[in-house]
């Protein structure tokens, strides 16, 4: 048995050990909770530092990978110090490996060894067979609405204020289960098509628009520019082909489970226009138009195709990837220029049908309060701090003279982290700040972190899609029950749509099989995912 088979039998091992550990190990509900039907006075304000002498532990990923280039612990850092220092709460950090963190979760739960604190996804999609409902049924985590209401005045007022906010973050019957992690309306797209610009200007080409300019464009970049990978693309086990929906939108469907435009919920691989898809990529790939190894393409191997001009188009981030970019070739290549293209159409002037789209709340980010804390007044208002003014300062910005610096209100970054010779300003700010975790990202800071024009004009063009309307919310809750049966149906169903894709690109599968590839879809439960996912929906709406 090779390791990656060993990884998944221990995982599957784990989650069945959840299911049948939390039942056993029945907790008794905090004495807090019980009273949230209840108890309706309105939260007290929180003077910080708070005097205690209590810790608190905390379970979740370090929040952002750059942060292990100075140290390996958040409480180590000097936003982990400054955070002690102004909350007067002690809080030890645990952090599962990346990449490890659902392995880790599984066994974590099923050992019944939780932390006061953990940052997960909580929601339909993520690492709790049955998501939070079922959590909170197996006495795992707690509802926090008597909690919030009375110990987390900060985010207390948020909800009071934001329903659509308030209704991301319910179950079906209205109870809260995470301090969250919530975008501004700037930060909610920052993934999209982007494309060398300094080749369109060489060869006269305009930035492509539409699927018949983008192969005209790519067929240039192959034939006159001598791209071996024209279109380079990230593939993934878990999102597959890393589009964001870019090129398939066009067709008015989706990778996965959309939204129509009746308000049902679709799957795209089982449309009849998908197949159009299929075909699209199958020619590009037979052309050389798209690239041969983008089935075993990563972001490292993606990057070096960009920068080292095998390639001139991809679909990747706004920082990690554009930025990221211009900065590297600034000084090699004085000419080379990348910029965003707007997700294409069929039509030239349609909007397009779907692209990338977040919602306000980051489901992976999380914070939920476990039901083996022993102080959940004080969880709540240590997590609490992160909703208010001061902050917010702290988690988007770092300390004052050191990361950032503000004249009459008007914030700057400090040399220190801006003009750093060997690192990013995102990764000397990983140091100084949350950048992934439970508070609010200021839009100050989503426009600060931008360093050139070339991506504020890409958020601009990315986010003019129909991607809102079109996308599956994440914080729908399906019931127990429908949790169990889609555990069972979607694995088989993606893993078969992803083998089957694939083959169908490279030519491995005679496109005349497409309609029992749809059929295949249907007997391995599509029909039924979908009833579960509508239904959801509907309740969702009603909240």
């Amino acid at each position: 048995m090779n390791k990656q088979s060993k990884r998944m039998l221990q995982c599957m091992t784990a989650v069945t050990l959840i299911s049948t550990l939390t039942i056993a190990c029945s907790k008794q509900a905090s004495p807090v909770e019980d009273k949230a039907a209840t108890n309706k006075s309105q939260s007290a304000a929180v003077t910080y530092p708070i005097n205690t002498k209590q810790t608190l532990s905390y379970w979740g990923l370090m929040g952002n990978s750059a942060m292990s280039n100075f140290f390996s612990n958040i409480g180590e850092s000097p936003f982990g110090k400054e955070l002690n220092k102004r909350t007067g709460v002690q809080v030890n950090f645990t952090h599962p490996p990346q990449g490890q963190d659902r392995e880790q979760f599984n066994l974590m739960v099923a050992s019944n060894e939780l932390p006061d604190m953990i940052e997960t996804n909580w929601f339909n999609n993520g690492v709790y067979p049955g998501g939070s409902q079922k959590a909170i049924n197996d006495k795992v985590i707690i509802p926090l609405n008597d909690l919030i209401k009375k110990n987390a005045p900060n985010l207390n007022k948020l909800l009071e204020e934001d329903k659509e906010l308030a209704k991301m973050l319910q179950t079906d019957d209205g109870k809260y289960f995470v301090f969250p992690m919530v975008r501004n309306s700037f930060s909610q797209v920052f993934n999209g098509p982007m494309i060398r610009k300094d080749w369109l200007d060489e060869l006269g080409l305009p930035v492509p628009t539409t699927i018949d300019e983008w192969e005209t464009v790519l067929r240039a970049f192959k034939e006159k520019k001598g791209a071996a990978a024209p279109l380079s693309i990230i593939y993934s086990n878990t999102a597959g082909m890393d589009l964001k929906e870019a090129f398939i939108g066009a067709y008015k469907t989706a990778t996965g489970f959309y939204v129509g435009d009746d308000g049902k919920v679709k799957y795209g691989p089982s449309d009849k226009q998908y197949k159009d898809v299929i075909l699209l990529f199958r020619k590009w790939y037979n052309e050389g138009l798209l690239d041969k190894d983008f089935a075993v393409t990563d972001p490292k191997a993606n990057n070096n195709k960009i920068l080292s001009g095998q390639s001139g188009a991809t679909v990747y981030l706004l920082s990690g990837g554009l930025q990221s970019y211009l900065e590297a070739m600034k000084a090699k290549d004085p000419k080379f220029n990348m910029v965003g293209t707007p997700f294409p159409t069929l039509t030239k002037g349609e909007t397009p049908f779907i692209g990338h789209y977040e919602f306000k709340v980051e489901p992976s980010r999380g914070v939920a309060i476990s039901a083996n804390t022993k102080n959940p007044e004080l969880a709540a208002q240590w997590l609490d701090y992160a909703y208010g003014k001061d902050g917010n300062e702290l988690f988007n910005f770092g300390i004052p003279n050191e990361s950032y610096a503000s004249n009459n209100g008007n914030l700057t970054f400090t040399d220190k982290v801006n003009k750093d010779p060997k690192y990013t300003t995102i990764q000397m700010l990983s140091q100084y700040t949350r950048q992934n975790g439970p508070f609010m990202i200021d839009e100050k800071y989503s426009k600060m972190i931008l360093k050139y024009p070339q991506q504020e004009e890409a958020v601009k063009l990315w986010s003019a899609t129909d991607a809102k309307k079109h996308t599956l919310p994440s914080f729908i809750t399906p019931t127990e029950s429908e949790s169990k049966e889609l555990a069972k149906l979607t694995t088989a169903l993606k893993s078969y749509k992803e083998e089957m894709q694939l083959k169908f690109i490279m030519g491995k599968e005679p496109i005349e099989n497409y309609d029992k590839f749809v059929a295949q879809q249907n007997q391995l439960g599509l029909p039924k995912i979908l009833e579960i996912y509508q239904a959801a929906l509907d309740r969702y709406n009603k909240r």
